[in-house]
């Protein structure tokens, strides 16, 4: 019996958003990358975490919606959701990770699992984040060799939206070459 291998059939290519802990899933940063992954070709998945302040009990919820194919899935997350997203990552193997003022180093919050293989990873900070602060995030960028850039802007980046948009279509087309 022959195997029928069928050739050029494109992966499915996912980018799934988690949002900060006051925010919504169509926030102003997540209603302003969305449309960039559509651009893409990327489908778009925004869960909406609202009401639900454990990060435990969301990192549960975005590995349900995780995709089970051998598509590519880029996870992107904002503040709480930006440490949902690096939780989720030690159990789902994403394609990539887009991280906005990640809350690392945060009391209370667990501690991140190690990342046993580090996806290609974007990082983007406010040298003025006054919640989270800089300095952990800095640290665990470098330790685990995570691109990093700061911007002169505070916690909910809303100062730097046009860099954001630009950073995360360069990161996706890098990634679906």
């Amino acid at each position: 019996m022959s195997e029928i291998i069928e050739e050029n059939i494109p992966l499915r290519k996912t980018v799934i958003f988690s949002h900060g802990k006051e925010s919504g899933p169509w926030g102003l940063k997540i209603s302003r990358l969305a449309p960039v992954a559509e651009d893409l070709g990327f489908a778009v998945l925004s869960i909406d975490y609202r009401g639900l302040d454990d990060p435990a009990e969301r990192v549960r919820m975005l590995l349900e919606q995780c995709p089970k194919d051998d598509g590519m899935t880029v996870l992107v997350g904002s503040s709480m959701g930006g440490s949902v997203s690096l939780a989720a990552a030690a159990t789902v193997n994403p394609t990539g990770l887009f991280l906005m003022a990640p809350a690392i180093g945060i009391p209370g919050y667990p501690e991140l699992p190690p990342l046993i293989q580090v996806p290609p990873t974007v990082i983007v900070h406010g040298w003025d984040d006054i919640i989270v602060p800089p300095g952990p995030v800095i640290g665990y960028a470098r330790q685990h060799r995570m691109e990093l850039s700061m911007v002169p802007d505070g916690h909910n980046l809303d100062h730097s939206l046009d860099f954001l948009a630009d950073r995360f279509r360069r990161f996706l087309s890098r990634l679906a070459a």
